[in-house]
């Protein structure tokens, strides 16, 4: 017969642990930035992940990017019709793109590849007692492990979006061309007609943001697993899950700030 669990135990329990992991991400932040000062000497520890987050990544991205930019063209499309001239598609396309898909796809994307590696990586480390081995020699895993992710993240998130948007905007510009009858000069003439560097810009620092997010909650995760095999992969869980929520949630808080009216 089963035992009916506590509810008040349940929510009790759940809220010290949400309480217990803020306080631990609010003290990892406090470490990256005191340790990145220091970064600069140890840059080839930062290279080698920038090569893993944003090389490695760059196909992957490239392939939903242009996909996004298609579905893009054609949903606009297919909201216009009979009410918008065609000749602002290449402007709808556009600000989504830049504002938003951009950013906020890639960002997914990376968040599932990367994330996942980092937590399982580090996870790995921890359960097999190699960051208690670095701490026995007073290396500090922060400096080490965690700073160059942290870095690598803010650096190479904006860089992947920039392919990205421009893959995205290429990929909806062919599809305008040869599904939608809409010419080349058209679709180009709107980009141009509303395009704003703000856009740009602010797609660009919300990229930064959630690279710093990705790279932040993967070594968080990594750090907390416990009991082998099966901690690690709930922690690589944990981490996608949450980096994610936690993308779309900053999203709307920035967009609000850098684009609300």
């Amino acid at each position: 017969m089963f035992k009916m669990r506590n509810p008040f135990r349940v929510v009790g329990r759940k809220t010290t642990l949400f309480f217990e992991d803020l306080g631990g991400i609010a003290l990892l932040i406090k470490n990256i930035l005191l340790e990145l000062p220091g970064s600069f000497k140890r840059f080839h520890l930062t290279t080698e992940q920038m090569l893993f987050m944003g090389v490695n990544s760059l196909p992957l991205i490239l392939v939903t990017s242009v996909f996004t930019g298609g579905v893009a063209s054609v949903q606009s499309a297919y909201m216009f019709s009979d009410y918008v001239p065609m000749r602002y598609l290449g402007t709808a396309v556009g600000k989504t793109v830049i504002m938003e898909l951009g950013p906020v796809l890639t960002a997914l994307v990376v968040a599932g590849r990367v994330g996942a590696a980092i937590a399982a990586e580090l996870g790995t480390m921890k359960v097999t007692e190699q960051i208690d081995a670095l701490e026995t020699l007073a290396l500090d895993p922060v400096k080490y492990l965690v700073v160059p992710r942290f870095v690598s993240g803010i650096i190479m998130l904006p860089i992947l979006t920039v392919f990205a948007d421009f893959i995205a905007i290429l990929g909806g510009l062919v599809v305008s061309v040869s599904f939608l009858n809409v010419s080349a000069y058209t679709f180009l003439n709107g980009l141009k007609l509303f395009f704003r560097l703000r856009d740009v810009w602010g797609g660009l620092f919300k990229a930064m943001t959630f690279g710093g997010i990705i790279a932040l909650i993967g070594c968080y995760q990594g750090f907390r697993t416990t009991g082998g095999a099966e901690g690690v992969g709930r922690s690589t869980t944990r981490a996608v899950v949450l980096a994610s929520v936690l993308i779309l949630i900053t999203d709307y808080i920035l967009a609000s700030f850098l684009f609300g009216t």
